[in-house]
């Protein structure tokens, strides 16, 4: 929104110019969003604790999450509303990956905050019918899909790269391509709200994946870092780091209220949202599989979870004392400190391997 006032201005002075930078709006991106986080957190954690939005906690999981009953919830609200100020006051909104990436993240928030509405507003306990809530993930995920291979410029926008391999990659056609991205957008979403089940479990690996697709970005969007890289070359991509910038803002404008003990809950409205903005980041900037590896904290829990579930099914036995994995931790005696800073550990490696790809290739 700023940009073009900025180039409008920079004909009377020169100065102007330096919003030309993304590294500098990126950084604008991160404080703006951060400062709206400080600002509105509190106000919001009053007005869900006054209407009684607060969680529920069900009996047969962890005795120690007890205690957390009643603190309030849908607090991933405050993200999308700092991510989407941010973004729209500093990104470029002629490009249309920064409407795609923004759209995607505030469409898969609605679907999230309809499920929280019905779970703690409504008190219905199975919030969005698990149906519903796949039928519109899908629709929007698919829509996405569409939409990028519609505007794609050349194949290897549409190519899926090999990680630590120079010149590997698999042309993908419209129907492949389609589904690829379809699953990583909702598998994403649906993995990041898995893993959110502890104080600041989830946000802490979000924001630090978010960081290291703004790097994959800023190099996708250059054409001679691209070059020397060897990552396609995808115009435009580069505008993606303002966003980038604007979530790890908010995300860690949100951890200051939900580290543990957490005051605010983020819901699905928050974690559904986050994790479909990175995944599709990821199939903007071609780094889907290397998502997969940054992300690996989410992977594990979604695994757990289906291995949990077919186990049970199949033998009626289960392999964790209970999923996601984080609570099979807990139940083994970890303090919920632990589990949360040994996973961020954890992510803080995969990202160093994620990042080692864009140089051993």
């Amino acid at each position: 929104m700023l940009v073009p006032l900025a180039e409008l201005l920079a004909q009377y002075y020169s100065g102007f110019n330096v919003f030309q930078y993304l590294t500098l709006r990126a950084i604008l991106g991160v404080l703006t969003a951060l400062f709206i986080s400080f600002i509105v957190g509190p106000v919001m954690i009053r007005r869900l604790s006054f209407y009684q939005i607060g969680q529920h906690i069900r009996d047969d999981g962890p005795q120690t999450h007890l205690s957390k009953a009643g603190t309030p919830t849908m607090g991933g609200a405050l993200i999308l509303v700092a991510v989407a100020i941010a973004t729209l006051l500093w990104a470029d909104m002629r490009n249309h990956y920064v409407w795609l990436v923004l759209l995607v993240t505030l469409a898969f928030g609605v679907i999230g905050w309809v499920d929280d509405y019905r779970k703690l507003v409504l008190r219905n306990s199975k919030g969005l019918p698990a149906r519903t809530k796949y039928l519109w993930q899908s629709g929007v995920g698919l829509a996405a899909a569409v939409f990028l291979y519609l505007t794609a410029q050349s194949p290897a926008e549409t190519e899926l790269l090999v990680p630590f391999f120079k010149t590997v990659s698999i042309g993908l056609n419209a129907f492949w391509f389609i589904v690829m991205t379809y699953l990583v957008i909702v598998g994403s979403s649906n993995a990041v709200n898995l893993t959110d089940g502890l104080d600041g479990l989830a946000i802490m690996p979000t924001v630090m994946v978010a960081g290291a697709l703004a790097i994959f970005a800023y190099a996708t969007g250059n054409f001679k870092f691209a070059e020397y890289l060897g990552i396609p070359y995808v115009p435009g991509a580069g505008e993606v780091v303002v966003f980038c910038g604007s979530l790890v803002g908010a995300g860690l404008g949100f951890l200051w209220f939900n580290a543990y003990p957490a005051q605010v809950f983020m819901g699905d409205v928050g974690a559904l949202a986050l994790g479909a903005a990175l995944g599709i980041i990821a199939v903007i900037v071609r780094q889907e599989l290397v998502l997969l590896v940054m992300g690996g904290v989410f992977v594990m829990e979604t695994v757990s979870v289906i291995l949990q579930v077919a186990s049970f099914k199949l033998t009626g036995r289960r392999i964790f004392r209970m999923a996601p994995l984080h609570h099979h931790f807990e139940l083994k005696g970890w303090p919920e400190p632990r589990v949360i800073v040994r996973f961020w550990i954890v992510t803080v490696i995969l990202i160093l391997i994620g990042l080692a790809t864009l140089k051993i290739r």
